[in-house]
């Protein structure tokens, strides 16, 4: 059974998020938007974020989509190295014993691009193979998970995923759009990578045991990340929990059961923090302990929803701990409307 044998993160420089309105948001929106911006930033749940584009420093609100596709390499390839070496280190595994080398992000795109530029720089194999996933947003990490843990069953080789976003390149002009003001309030930049290794070696590993997941296509006008000539531009509708509501139970279920498990056998939960109300519905609809989700929101808190890299910095945070959990569930949920469900046992 394949196996987790090493996490590694690693965020831009980072900045609290009454430095971020003081600085920039509270003269970027004015009259009634600057009132309701002012709002969903108190009540966003996030203290501090990392930001490679930090908009104390420069505006990039106006800039065209070429220029902020420039950007991405400059910045995604030295945050997604320092995640890389990290969790190859954690896994006492060479560069050059990967077998795929997997890259997940919906926040830039280049040819070649990091997957390629990585994979040198890093000294893997010319006959590593490689994929990149894109365009997936913020529960891209699972099925991702599900590309390599297959590649690692079927060939007995090691793989290496990573999961690197730079949501700070898509801040949009002021408008009148609660959607975009909430983005504005939650995102930031992280990159996170994991190692999958053919068996464990060691106690503290993670066995994937299944992946699973669930498509509303009724509600895939809910959840949205256009291109346009400003960047990237984030659809959020207020209606998304109440679609994770009526699916997350049943999904979560259905794969303890295939298990022989109950919620209750389950003593980590790594469920991506969307935003507060998101965590609030899961807690509700899985009827959660009231610390059950303690690590999703400090995740939050501290570093802001990161798109695809946030289920796994959440993991990390968990196994970091001096008592890690014995069974996680992790749960990521993002266009579609996708919900997705992988479960861990060390």
């Amino acid at each position: 059974m394949v196996s987790l044998a090493g996490v590694g993160t690693a965020y831009p420089p980072g900045c609290t998020q009454q430095e971020l309105w003081d600085g920039f948001f509270a003269t970027h929106y004015s009259g009634v938007q600057r009132a309701l911006a002012q709002r969903i930033f108190r009540n966003s749940g996030v203290t501090t974020r990392h930001a490679a584009i930090n908009p104390l420093l420069e505006d990039a609100s106006r800039w065209p989509t070429s220029r902020r596709m420039q950007r991405y390499l400059t910045e995604a390839l030295p945050l997604g190295k320092a995640a890389l070496a990290e969790a190859l280190t954690a896994a006492a595994l060479d560069p050059d014993d990967v077998g795929l080398f997997a890259v997940c992000s919906c926040t830039g795109y280049a040819t070649p691009g990091p997957d390629i530029l990585l994979a040198r720089d890093l000294g893997m194999s010319p006959s590593t193979q490689r994929v990149f996933i894109g365009h997936m947003g913020c529960y891209a990490a699972l099925p991702g998970l599900g590309v390599v843990s297959d590649f690692v069953t079927a060939r007995d080789r090691p793989a290496v995923l990573l999961c690197v976003e730079l949501t700070s390149l898509h801040v949009q002009p002021p408008a009148a759009d609660a959607e975009q003001i909430v983005s504005h309030a939650l995102f930031a930049d992280a990159a996170a990578a994991v190692v999958v290794l053919p068996e464990p070696r060691s106690g503290d590993d993670y066995a994937v045991i299944e992946i699973a997941s669930a498509t509303d296509v009724t509600a895939s006008d809910q959840m949205t990340w256009d291109v346009t000539d400003l960047g990237f531009r984030m659809g959020l509708s207020a209606r998304v929990p109440d679609v994770l509501s009526a699916h997350v139970a049943k999904l979560v279920d259905e794969m303890l059961e295939r298990h022989g498990l109950l919620r209750s056998d389950v003593d980590g939960w790594a469920v991506h923090p969307g935003g507060p109300r998101i965590l609030d519905v899961v807690e509700r609809e899985l009827d959660l302990p009231p610390d059950a989700l303690a690590t999703s929101r400090a995740v939050l808190a501290e570093h802001g929803n990161c798109s695809s890299p946030t289920v796994l910095m959440i993991l990390d945070e968990m196994r970091r701990r001096s008592e890690p959990p014995r069974t996680v569930m992790m749960l990521a949920f993002g266009p579609g409307l996708t919900l997705y469900a992988t479960l861990l046992q060390r």
